[in-house]
């Protein structure tokens, strides 16, 4: 490689060469999926980028809201939209998008394996990462007893003690299928039981495991620290004491207080996010920025429910949206018939 070339970056005329997307979608999530799906049908060229097929849906041990299936794993369901977006002619890269710029009207995506598309359009459909505590210890045992996926990993932890932390349907619903395995289960909550924002469905399936004495919960109190032998998690603290000790034996800590955006990537391009980081889009999933177009948990659309069917939907609009844009308002005609 000529000394002159950065690493990473194509010389503008490897870079012409390349083939110019109709539209790129950043993410593989149900709403980065599904927007492929529809790209397809309107005969959109384009590419998925994203280095987890199905995102976080795919860390989700049950699903039981998504139509069509009344009980399926995360994985199986992003499994069948991956096969559904190849099936139409969609194309799915592994790999994780760095970089975003706009040059001479159009979008240059550079990804971590040192490619660099180009596209006409974008869809950011990258979803959200678990939130942290932020506390000593969490980011030590990382993969040595501390994880952000009950429903992923709690199978690894037959017979032993664990405490997961949170209170919505991530952590009320892992605490509730890993009791099935597990010896004991601390949940714990840093509010009152009353606001706990967990669904009802899974809040009542919690109550019964209560009753069995598999689950131990914990309110008002926060995690402090995780401690551990330096090779895996033994203890954690509390800001509390719980039955006269503010330290706890555990094997394993699950996290699952939340998720936040992943906006890193746009950033720069002037698109307008909330207070909290969530992409602003109109309702047909623009942003206000020509050409980029957001879909999913990551933009304030849906009124903020975060659920796979509100990302699916997102993701068709934000599709049919891009159709529009690039065909200068002609509203797409859908390739299905009536039935």
């Amino acid at each position: 490689m000529p000394n002159n070339i950065q690493p990473n970056k194509l010389p503008n005329q490897q870079l012409n060469q390349q083939p110019i997307y109709d539209l790129i979608i950043v993410g593989s999530g149900p709403a980065g999926l599904t927007a492929s799906i529809y790209a397809s049908r309107y005969r959109l060229k384009h590419l998925v980028i994203g280095k987890t097929q199905g995102g976080e849906m795919a860390l989700s041990g049950r699903i039981e809201n998504y139509p069509g299936f009344k009980k399926i794993s995360g994985v199986e369901l992003a499994k069948k939209m991956a096969e559904h977006v190849q099936d139409q002619g969609g194309k799915i890269v592994s790999a994780t998008v760095i970089g975003v710029k706009q040059s001479e009207g159009e979008f240059e995506i550079r990804t971590d394996d040192g490619k660099i598309y180009q596209s006409k359009t974008l869809i950011i459909a990258s979803g959200t990462e678990r939130r942290k505590l932020n506390i000593p210890g969490e980011g030590e045992y990382v993969g040595r007893g501390v994880s952000y996926c009950a429903t992923c990993d709690g199978p690894l932890f037959k017979d032993k003690t664990i405490a997961v932390i949170g209170g919505g349907n991530a952590a009320v619903g892992g605490a509730v299928q890993i009791a099935d395995y597990a010896q004991k289960i601390y949940l714990i909550y840093r509010r009152e039981k009353e606001k706990m924002p967990a669904d009802p469905v899974w809040k009542e399936e919690f109550e019964k495991k209560l009753k069995e004495g598999k689950i131990i919960d914990i309110y008002q109190t926060n995690l402090t620290e995780i401690k551990g032998d330096g090779q895996k998690v033994t203890s954690i603290s509390l800001d509390k004491p719980y039955q006269g000790s503010d330290e706890l034996k555990v094997d394993g800590v699950f996290i699952e207080v939340g998720s936040v955006p992943t906006t890193n990537l746009v950033k720069n391009l002037g698109v307008e996010t909330d207070e909290a980081g969530y992409i602003k889009v109109n309702p047909d999933q623009s942003t206000g920025c020509p050409g980029i177009f957001a879909a999913g948990d990551i933009t304030t659309g849906s009124n903020g429910m975060q659920q796979i069917v509100t990302a699916t939907a997102e993701g068709a609009i934000a599709a049919a949206s891009v159709y529009q844009y690039l065909h200068r308002g002609q509203a797409p005609t859908p390739s299905w018939g009536k039935g």
